[in-house]
């Protein structure tokens, strides 16, 4: 299967669009107005210059069929990297989200090598979101629990989220002598 990762750009508008519905964005709290839409398109051109991640189109060979990202953020006190991810529903279930996935975390492991970058990445989803949580799993991401995530981050809205984390690097540990 020919799964790649394209850094976004204007031509992603239209995969925006497309996963703004509600049956995409049911576990987010439903599809977002144009504005919107539109300011949220603009945070996700903006994330590389401002250093604080990138937003991907998944491709299937040349079509657009998705989206992942990773980005800085703090949580509970320390730094990490968070993930999230859509694909269109006629490419659900085929084993694209499980490969964007697998190429995001090479992605972010090697981002995770510079100096005083996170050394973690977490992943989000609804508790109620049975193929998301599974994608964790299947990522290699250990549960640390349920918990009240605000999304869209400065909304003041919160869901019910699983926190899954992954380690990016092995923690140093000096080998006696």
């Amino acid at each position: 299967m020919d799964v790649r990762l394209q850094p976004w750009s204007e031509g992603a508008l239209p995969l925006l669009r497309l996963i703004n519905t509600q049956e995409m964005r049911r576990h987010v709290g439903g599809p977002e107005p144009e504005e919107l839409l539109l300011a949220r398109h603009e945070r996700y051109l903006a994330l590389p210059e401002a250093g604080l991640g990138r937003m991907y189109a998944v491709l299937l060979g040349e079509e657009q069929v998705g989206s992942i990202a990773y980005h800085r953020r703090d949580w509970r006190g320390e730094a990490i990297y968070e993930t999230g991810w859509n694909v269109l529903p006629p490419y659900q279930g085929r084993g694209i989200a499980a490969a964007a996935g697998a190429a995001l975390v090479a992605v972010v492991r090697e981002a995770a090598r510079e100096a005083g970058a996170p050394r973690a990445l977490h992943a989000f989803p609804s508790v109620r979101n049975a193929p998301s949580n599974a994608l964790c799993r299947r990522l290699g991401f250990a549960l640390r629990g349920a918990c009240d995530f605000e999304y869209p981050r400065g909304s003041g809205t919160m869901m019910r989220s699983n926190d899954w984390r992954l380690e990016l690097a092995a923690p140093h540990r000096a080998v006696p002598r």
